[in-house]
């Protein structure tokens, strides 16, 4: 019945703001927080950061703590959630990490095979006869209209459209081959 009551009185201290309620809290429960934190496995953090938390988070939240409840079920209820909470972000980041990886090759393979069909098109592009490859590089890769082409090679509009058909009409017969 003791017991009881010194609790109590702990925790009138501990709502009040008083730092030797603070302090008798964290030496008599101390060992018994670590304890609990211990049995399970952690990859990034230390049971004794979690009892750390556990006494910041009585701190922050002291007008929350509740009289009629024994301190030390109050304590072990903040630590164990805390350390859940901690487990379920560390699972979700060592799920994410394969995953990541998984993309990042997935990026990789995507930008080696638009390389590749890039080096196959260019391949394709050489096997025009010269005029109509001059053409379809100008107005395909280097973006100029038809106007402008015919201004640099004094050809008609109408015959630089026919060697683009005619580029196009030959890339894609080759590439339905392959």
């Amino acid at each position: 019945m003791k017991r009881v009551f010194s609790e109590k009185k702990l925790i009138k201290g501990l709502k009040k703001g008083k730092e030797a309620s603070f302090k008798k809290a964290y030496f008599h429960y101390y060992d018994h927080l670590i304890g609990v934190a211990k049995r399970f496995n952690f990859q990034l953090l230390t049971p004794d950061d979690f009892v750390h938390e556990t006494f910041l988070k009585v701190y922050d939240n002291r007008k929350l703590l509740k009289e009629e409840v024994a301190f030390e079920k109050q304590l072990f209820v903040i630590c164990k959630n805390l350390i859940l909470n901690h487990l379920q972000r560390e699972q979700k980041v060592i799920r994410l990490e394969p995953n990541f990886l998984k993309e990042e090759i997935e990026e990789k393979v995507i930008s080696e095979n638009i390389q590749l069909q890039k080096e196959q098109l260019y391949q394709l592009i050489a096997q025009l006869p010269e005029q109509r490859q001059k053409i379809f590089r100008l107005h395909k890769i280097d973006n100029y209209s038809y106007q402008e082409i015919s201004d640099f090679t004094g050809l008609s509009r109408k015959t630089i459209a026919n060697h683009i058909y005619l580029a196009h009409q030959f890339i894609l017969k080759k590439v339905k081959k392959a």
